[in-house]
């Protein structure tokens, strides 16, 4: 899935769930609202891929998450740059592990800065049982 339209100068100081507006295809109806449901009781590849305009070198850290039923998994870095970039592009994987109903989505957190970054529709998410 990927989002349908560009998210917009994120929240500063609280954690954002990522707008996933279009699926490029969903096998067994498994995503809506943001949110993917496991079918079944297993292990999921789950990935995020999160491409980010408008980067403010004065926030703190970003920090990526995948947020499942039973844990929430992060990826953190630090803008540290001379100048706010256009873009950065940064992901995330996990092997999850989930039960049937459990569910996953993927969140954003901008520590202080300006709520100025927004999630470009080049950002996705996919997942899938492993095994």
């Amino acid at each position: 899935v990927y989002p349908a339209s560009i998210q917009s100068n994120i929240a500063i100081n609280t954690v954002v769930d990522i707008v996933f507006g279009t699926e490029a295809f969903d096998q067994g109806n498994n995503f809506a609202s943001n949110t993917f449901t496991a079918p079944v009781t297993g292990k999921y590849q789950l990935n995020v891929s999160l491409d980010l305009d408008a980067v403010d070198v004065d926030a703190g850290f970003y920090q990526i998450k995948i947020t499942t039923s039973n844990q929430t998994y992060n990826k953190t870095f630090d803008p540290n740059f001379a100048a706010d970039p256009q873009q950065w592009v940064f992901g995330l994987s996990v092997l999850a592990d989930m039960d049937a109903s459990d569910t996953a989505l993927i969140q954003i957190y901008q520590s202080g800065g300006s709520a100025q970054a927004d999630v470009a529709v080049a950002s996705n998410f996919s997942g899938f049982l492993a095994c």
